[in-house]
């Protein structure tokens, strides 16, 4: 039986459903989709695992949000244990596998459970006692629209998309070089072979021709493209139903183009007020169990009706207890909020354009103020910053305590992000049934932390970001991004002068905060609020994105009062004026990912993937304290 254990955040990215993975053994296996992550069952009590995060079930369009389940022995649990031996199931793929021996090429079941060893009689090592285990083939075939399929091995070699060679026996050959050229498929029935070379590359029939096609479709057979068929493998369909007819592209099983994680976070806050209610009501129910009784309860409830106290100490039952301490009139005045209208009267969509903003905007209004409930607390500076510093940072929030949660809702496949972002198709390829009414869901989990959100002076800001000389400066950014947007099917966005200061003192701030208060890079994590106007967002907020590895005990609240704040903000300013590859980084027109940068390498202003939002893209020093050439340039110049 193949088996492996992972941690449950990593089922919802990197390795969630349609995503692969090598075992311990060495098998690569494919998480399956959502359709048997909870098998229906007498001992399955699913809303234990329920994450309740009313904005992002609103934003995605689903029911609930579930953490993938956790594995318990049933020999080890009490006779009334719910929710045992829960696993999630892979399947084995590639399909293909060829013998380290003899190099024949086989193909097995994907729900194959066993290693397989080699069968073919004329291998050398079948004359020993035991036969060797076979390995999986290192190459795929996937599609832009996220299919994914083994590499048509038998098409490939036979130059035919309908081969008439009756029983083909291959071997994948190699002559020992790095590259595909080295490798070569063989078919000993028809003694035809062929090289690998050009499989993972990508050509346009025409010069200037914006339709592009794939080596791999253009090139298998003469005369005829081979496009991809729609396999979903984790889903156990070998095709669609109908040919999907994108471009197919080969590629290593292993690269990292092969899966996107498509990722939703959002910080929660309240649903309404809490101005008046006791907070130790509120935290008794959100707790999980009684939470659970207020979903049971509501599903029976007619319309109009309300949930009173009464009704919900029935539903808890043995749970009640948890309930006792408290009167009526307190369980009803916090069940006002969380169940009243205030709490169903905002609708959000999901944003077709892929823009943030929106979904955003609810949080910034929130959390710019203070804030005390179960879930998010937010104080003010207990005093105020200094001039120089008062002058340009406008405000400045401790977040005590924040619970993000992140949601898988689909995954893309070539490249990152999609030109022609469809949340509904990347939703389908998570399962292989539609969810009935009522029962759609996605795989999410939580972090809980602290942070620091510091927003700039707005009037500053608008007259700072029209002048000539700033606009000049990103011309090259805002040019090569264009560039790129079209070549990698990235979303075009306008990168403006706002965005790039914000973003920039972020990196700064995290790089300079790893060494006030003990936290690594990885473990911090930036989030922008962005849009034009006077009155639009320009709010940051850096806070713990690792607290179950590193703890959350404060020390990145305490850097936020106004005299260590104004320290670390004047050293990040300070050491962002010269970076030790300095001046080629400084003089740089475009330089880091997608050459979206100017003044911003490893030295200086980079972070690990996990922190940033941006993909390290958009940086600047020079918009935050100066260039060489002009060092009044940047908006923080007063303070370098």
């Amino acid at each position: 039986m193949i088996r492996g254990k992972i941690r449950r955040s990593q089922l919802v990215a990197p390795f969630g459903p349609g995503a692969m993975q090598v075992l311990a053994d060495g098998t690569s296996v494919i998480t399956a989709g959502l359709d048997h992550w909870f098998i229906p069952g007498e001992r399955l009590d699913q809303e234990e695992f329920r994450i309740h995060e009313w904005r992002l079930e609103r934003h995605l369009g689903v029911e609930a949000l579930y953490t993938p389940p956790d594995y318990r022995d049933s020999f080890r649990s009490s006779p009334d244990q719910y929710n045992t031996k829960l696993q999630v199931p892979v399947l084995r793929f590639p399909a293909w596998s060829f013998c380290p021996r003899c190099r024949a090429l086989t193909q097995h079941p994907l729900h194959l459970a066993d290693r397989p060893r080699c069968t073919n009689p004329n291998c050398p090592r079948q004359k020993a006692s035991w036969a060797p285990f076979l390995a999986q083939v290192p190459f795929v075939a996937l599609c832009e629209r996220g299919h994914l399929q083994d590499f048509p091995w038998v098409e490939w070699v036979h130059r035919a998309v309908s081969p008439s060679c009756r029983s083909p026996k291959l071997k994948l050959r190699t002559s020992g070089g790095g590259t595909l050229a080295s490798q070569r498929v063989v078919c000993e029935t028809c003694h035809k072979d062929r090289g690998l070379e050009g499989i993972t590359s990508v050509e346009r029939p025409n010069q200037g021709d914006k339709d592009e096609t794939t080596y791999l479709t253009a090139h298998l057979e003469d005369g005829t493209e081979f496009s991809c068929r729609g396999a979903m493998p984790w889903l156990g369909l070998a095709t669609a139903g109908q040919p999907c007819g994108e471009p197919l592209r080969g590629s290593l099983r292993g690269a990292a183009n092969v899966y996107y994680a498509l990722v939703k976070s959002s910080i929660f806050i309240p649903e309404a007020s809490s101005t008046g209610v006791d907070p130790r009501v509120l935290e008794a129910l959100e707790e999980q169990t009684i939470a659970r009784a207020r979903a049971n309860a509501r599903g029976v409830l007619d319309d109009g009706e309300v949930l009173t106290a009464s009704r919900l100490r029935r539903t808890a039952r043995k749970n009640a207890f948890r309930l006792e301490k408290f009167t009526d009139e307190q369980i009803e005045a916090a069940l006002s909020i969380l169940e009243g209208p205030a709490a169903a009267s905002t609708e959000l969509t999901a944003d077709a354009d892929g823009d943030q903003a929106p979904f955003r905007q609810q949080e910034y209004t929130r959390i710019r103020d203070t804030i005390d409930s179960t879930e998010l607390v937010v104080r003010e500076q207990e005093a105020d910053s200094a001039n120089d510093v008062g002058r340009l940072v406008s405000r400045v929030r401790l977040v005590e305590k924040l619970r993000e949660t992140r949601v898988l809702w689909g995954f893309n496949r070539i490249f990152a992000e999609s030109s022609n972002p469809d949340t509904a198709a990347r939703m389908a390829l998570l399962r292989r049934r539609t969810p009935e009414d009522g029962e759609s869901w996605l795989p999410a989990y939580t972090v809980l932390g602290e942070g620091i959100y510091l927003e700039l002076d707005p009037e500053l800001l608008v007259q700072w970001e029209v002048a000539p000389s700033v606009q000049n400066r990103l011309v090259p950014i805002a040019q090569r991004f264009q560039m790129v947007a079209q070549e990698r099917h990235l979303v075009e966005r306008q990168v403006t002068p706002r965005l790039v200061l914000l973003h920039t003192l972020a990196h700064l701030l995290i790089n300079q905060l790893t060494f006030e208060c003990g936290y690594s890079s990885a473990s911090l994590r930036e989030r922008l609020y962005v849009s034009p106007g006077t009155d639009g967002m320009n709010g940051l907020l850096i806070y713990t994105a690792a607290g179950d590895s590193e703890g959350t005990l404060g020390g990145l609240v305490r850097m936020g009062q106004p005299e260590r704040f104004e320290e670390v903000l004047k050293n990040a300013i300070s050491n962002s004026r010269w970076c030790s590859s300095d001046p080629v980084c400084m003089d740089s027109h475009g330089q880091g990912p997608d050459s979206c940068n100017l003044a911003a390498c490893h030295s200086c202003a980079l972070l690990p993937e996990t922190a940033c939002e941006e993909f390290n893209r958009f940086l600047d020093r020079g918009l935050v304290a100066g260039t060489l050439d002009d060092p009044g340039l940047g908006f923080f110049s007063s303070l370098a």
